[in-house]
């Protein structure tokens, strides 16, 4: 899916428990690649991209399951994400499918506008299909896939006896069980700064997630300045809000994937009304000058541990 991974597991392990979890754990990361993962041109949603029929196109299972859950946080988020905005995205030079260098012209995000919204596609659970509207609709699970990936294989080595491990994928990760010393698994939260890694929080989690969107990162300079790849479905340009990064918590990675960029689209105030509206556990970090402020929702606060600790 274009990233990286890394899964830690609490021993001790002997030899065999541990090439067990690692086919586990291959063998779901092969299954998100072939359905899920823009970057692989076989991939089950690359073909469905290339197919211009209007008619109901046949999904896996997994696809379904991320096309249904991304559609619900649209709908909560009034659109601030959206499993349509392929179009955007590699108008503005990302992703697997970038096809520009410059700056758009306005004729061009009109165009793929045109492409992209709630109603751009309908999903059917019985049978599991989906259907564009138009032809050139292009689907996009980058922002909520990696999640999805992070939750089955930690619900896989659950069940086959691993009860303490942390699973990572982009960034996106989730925590079961305790680390060394029987201690809640410690997750930090980067300061959204290049050049360094510093933890501006951390959190104890267990049978939790955390997924975190930010501008600093994944950019491009374009004209002396500096481009989110963080695209607001809405306007069709990226986002110019001063709001770095946005981390959510929640039992699922996957939507905790979603709605972190759902908030990031949003902004630092609107982001922030909507995840207290919605009860999420979420740390927003804005840029102010040369530093930052952060603010958290009240069930963030409840998770985040003392600077000490």
């Amino acid at each position: 899916m274009g990233t990286t991974w890394t899964v830690t597991l609490g021993g001790p392990l002997d030899e065999a428990q541990v090439a067990q979890a690692e086919s586990i754990i291959a063998a779901i990361l092969a299954e998100a690649d072939a359905v899920l993962s823009g970057w692989n041109a076989a991939s089950e949603i690359s073909v469905i991209n290339r197919r211009a029929e209007t008619s109901g196109i046949a999904l896996s299972e997994a696809l379904y399951t991320v096309l249904d859950a991304g559609t619900t946080v649209q709908e909560e988020t009034g659109g601030a994400f959206d499993v349509t905005v392929a179009p955007l995205v590699a108008l503005w030079g990302f992703g697997a499918d970038a096809t520009i260098t410059g700056r758009p012209s306005n004729a061009q995000i009109a165009a793929a506008r045109s492409l992209v919204g709630p109603h751009m596609i309908e999903l059917r659970a019985e049978p599991r299909t989906v259907r564009k509207r138009v032809a050139g609709v292009r689907l996009d699970v980058d922002a909520i896939a990696p999640g999805y990936a992070v939750d089955r294989i930690s619900e896989e080595l659950l069940a086959a006896g691993y009860e303490n491990h942390i699973v990572e994928i982009g960034g996106e990760v989730r925590c079961q069980g305790r680390g060394q010393g029987g201690r809640a698994w410690r997750i930090a939260v980067e300061r959204p700064q290049t050049g360094a890694r510093t933890a501006q929080a951390v959190v104890a989690l267990d049978g939790l997630g955390i997924s975190t969107s930010g501008d600093y990162r994944d950019f491009r300079v374009l004209e002396g300045r500096r481009i989110s790849h963080t695209i607001d479905p809405r306007s069709g340009h990226p986002v110019t809000h001063a709001l770095a990064s946005v981390s959510v918590v929640h039992r699922s990675v996957m939507l905790a994937d979603a709605y972190a960029t759902a908030l990031m689209v949003l902004g630092p105030q609107e982001g922030y009304t909507l995840a207290e509206r919605l009860g999420l556990p979420a740390l927003f970090i804005v840029r102010v000058g040369d530093g930052f402020t952060v603010r958290a929702t009240e069930s963030f606060d409840r998770l985040r541990l003392p600077a000490a600790d």
